[in-house]
């Protein structure tokens, strides 16, 4: 298995501190507490609340620990402005891309790290057939990807960093 790209948003490597952070300082302590009161309650090897409680609490840190290794090695791309491209009408991460199909069909996505992809409609992994053909592809560039359902050929209409067009 090919390992996931290290690339993140700042947006995304928000989103897995907050996570990591509730996680830890949140619901492990309340999962702790809760198995604690049930193990006080006697026979554990018949107590549900005891049972579950430890399945969410191995969970938790099986999490923790992957969001912790994951966050560790991972390079925070800061500035996705127009300015800082070296090329601001090629793809490159964290760029608005729109394509168009055959039918003529457009559709808005973003270039993101794949911790992220899942953040919001639109998203796509670098790492995807879909993100891999779009990255350092230059505007007006047609471009086929293989999908189970055959190829596709997509054209690239618009090219944006920043805000969501």
């Amino acid at each position: 298995m090919v390992p996931a790209s290290k690339y993140i948003t700042p947006e995304g490597a928000r989103r897995m501190q907050e996570e990591l952070h509730r996680l830890w300082h949140v619901e492990r302590p309340q999962v702790t507490q809760a198995v604690a009161a049930a193990a006080a309650q006697g026979d554990r090897s018949e107590n549900a609340e005891y049972t579950y409680g430890k399945k969410r609490l191995h969970e938790i840190l099986r999490r923790v620990r992957f969001l912790r290794k994951r966050l560790e090695g991972m390079t925070i791309v800061e500035d996705l402005t127009p300015g800082a491209r070296r090329d601001p009408g090629r793809v490159y991460f964290g760029a608005w891309v729109e394509l168009m199909d055959e039918r003529g069909e457009r559709r808005w996505h973003r270039i993101v790290g794949p911790d992220e992809f899942d953040l919001a409609e639109g998203y796509l992994s670098m790492d995807s057939p879909l993100g891999r053909a779009l990255l350092r592809r230059a505007l007006d560039e047609e471009i086929v990807v293989e999908l189970p359902a055959g190829p596709r050929r997509l054209t690239i209409v618009a090219i944006r960093y920043g805000t969501r067009p």
